[in-house]
């Protein structure tokens, strides 16, 4: 066997099912062993959006997200998803072909070094050696998913890839049990006296699959429940208690703001503040208990908690709730009224436009289709007004709120489900990653592409006029997305109204293949509506 034999075999005992990337040169024998080991290498277009695949290939089936970068311009490339990985908390192992160091000292051509690019932005980096190949992967995959999960860099050396070895035994690694605090008294003192406890939920509970565990948690103390935008669905949004997501939206702030003040007591469940605007710096005033239940600790500074407990959240929740009682909270009704306001806040008007969009797709749409969402001002209106009915079904850039990621996201997430996904975009963003529809088309995979085609840089001219700034550098040109889409071997049309949405969107989820709808709206349609 290889060396890059022992690498990929190990990635398939971590759970690695797929790769993504581009191959090079550098990278051809570690492609040749990972479809040898049964992980399949995906090509890509390119790969940034590669990295994306793998992360929504994840999100849907858990298995290891896998990245290959070929030297120079295919690690360069991958630097932005990279970021998207340390600020989404996604466990992504990223690795890399490079030339031998004795090579490099005297070789110049494509060479510059990708740890000190990458250290930055990883959890750690590692340099391949002759005989450690299964151990840094086993060591990489481990610190990924520890704690808060997070990218890990492996470069690997073109000699270390190819040299010849003899087999060996597979490496046994340990796993860790839950961690739970050993002294939860406080917190439970804190629970049993709240009259009006809030919980706020968060992307480390979502990472450690807590749904259950905060759902009965709700039940047990009466709390209302908030999420973050990647915390959606942890209890579906259908659920009496649900109020709403928050954390971009200045509407959606302000009509929670009086329930964070009424509250007594705020139970932060896996809230991570790295999905969180300046709104959220310090949110709630000194002194208001806040029990604050943590995968791994960050010295943030967004926010002051009277408690902390890390470790497992959902099985900490558990414990916690062991010795409560069902019982009534909130006497006056407050989280009533919030969540009716929530909705009456973002309900659709009659006109056609973003929200006539959003609001006929979520009816079409079958129960636990998986959504995607790129950047840019659909993305805040959307994340108000797309109900979740389970955790991972509106996958997004929250942390590092990256353009481009919704697509490559989706071709993840169906490559990974075999199910219909859909994927919202404005018509910049896309036409940042257009030849990932190439992809779509070789996979033959059912993305439904709704882009809001409106011709500018939505965001970017709501916060130019609000700063009374000149407009400049967000008008574009407007593309036929749908023939686009046609000349790349799928399905495309032009929206203009709710029924043609309609039928053409129920025509796509009976399709194999991808399908593009290009709703022409009006960008003034975003004034006010977040």
């Amino acid at each position: 066997m290889t060396g890059a034999d022992l690498l990929a075999a190990r990635l398939a005992a971590a759970g690695a099912t797929h790769a993504f990337g581009i191959p090079g040169g550098e990278v051809l024998a570690l492609v040749d062993a990972l479809e040898r080991a049964g992980i399949r290498f995906q090509l890509a277009r390119h790969e940034n959006a590669a990295g994306f695949m793998a992360e929504g290939l994840w999100h849907v089936t858990g298995a290891l997200p896998v990245l290959v970068a070929t030297l120079g311009p295919g690690v360069a490339n991958a630097v932005n998803v990279v970021a998207n990985a340390q600020q989404d908390r996604v466990p992504l192992i990223v690795v890399t072909g490079c030339v031998d160091q004795a090579l490099a000292e005297s070789y110049t051509h494509q060479v510059f070094d990708h740890q000190a690019v990458l250290r930055p932005l990883v959890k750690a980096s590692f340099r391949a050696a002759p005989g450690t190949e299964d151990l840094v992967v086993a060591k990489a995959a481990a610190i990924a998913r520890r704690g808060r999960p997070g990218p890990v860099h492996i470069d690997l050396p073109i000699s270390v890839a190819e040299a010849r070895m003899a087999p060996r035994a597979p490496l046994a690694m340990p796993s860790a049990a839950p961690a739970i605090p050993v002294d939860l008294q406080p917190a439970r003192a804190l629970i049993a006296a709240a009259q009006r406890p809030l919980v706020i939920a968060g992307l480390d509970l979502v990472n450690q699959d807590g749904g259950a565990a905060l759902n009965e948690f709700l039940a047990r103390t009466g709390a209302p429940l908030l999420t973050t935008y990647k915390a959606k669905g942890l209890v579906p949004e259908d659920d009496p208690r649900v109020i709403g997501a928050v954390g971009l939206s200045p509407k959606a702030d302000a009509l929670v703001r009086p329930l964070i003040d009424a509250a007594d007591l705020i139970v932060l469940a896996g809230y991570d503040p790295i999905e969180m605007r300046q709104g959220w710096r310090n949110p709630w005033p000194a002194g208001k208990p806040v029990i604050d239940i943590i995968a791994e600790p960050g010295q943030h500074g967004m926010h002051h908690s009277s408690l902390l407990l890390e470790g497992e959240v959902g099985a900490i929740l558990t414990r916690l709730s062991e010795e409560h009682a069902r019982r009534d909270t909130w006497p006056a009704g407050e989280p009533v009224a919030a969540r009716a306001a929530f909705r009456a806040a973002f309900a659709a008007p009659a006109a056609w436009g973003p929200h006539a969009v959003f609001e006929t797709l979520r009816r079409v749409a079958p129960a636990g289709t998986v959504a995607t969402a790129d950047s840019g001002a659909h993305r805040i209106l959307l994340s108000q007004m797309w109900n979740c009915d389970g955790p991972r079904r509106l996958l997004q850039s929250s942390g590092l709120c990256t353009m481009g990621c919704a697509l490559p996201l989706a071709t993840g997430a169906a490559l990974g489900s075999g199910r219909p996904v859909l994927c919202f975009v404005g018509d910049a963003g896309l036409e940042m990653v257009l030849g990932e529809m190439a992809t779509l088309r070789d996979l033959g995979l059912p993305v439904i592409v709704v882009v809001l085609v409106d011709q500018t840089l939505g965001l970017i001219a709501l916060k130019q006029r609000q700063l009374g700034m000149a407009r400049a550098g967000v008008d574009i040109g407007e593309t036929d997305f749908a023939a686009v889409a046609r000349g790349l071997g799928g399905h495309g049309a032009a929206i203009d109204d709710r029924e043609m949405l309609t039928r053409e969107a129920e025509a796509a989820f009976r399709r194999d293949g991808f399908t593009v709808l290009a709703c022409r709206i009006d960008a003034s349609s975003y004034e006010g509506a977040f």
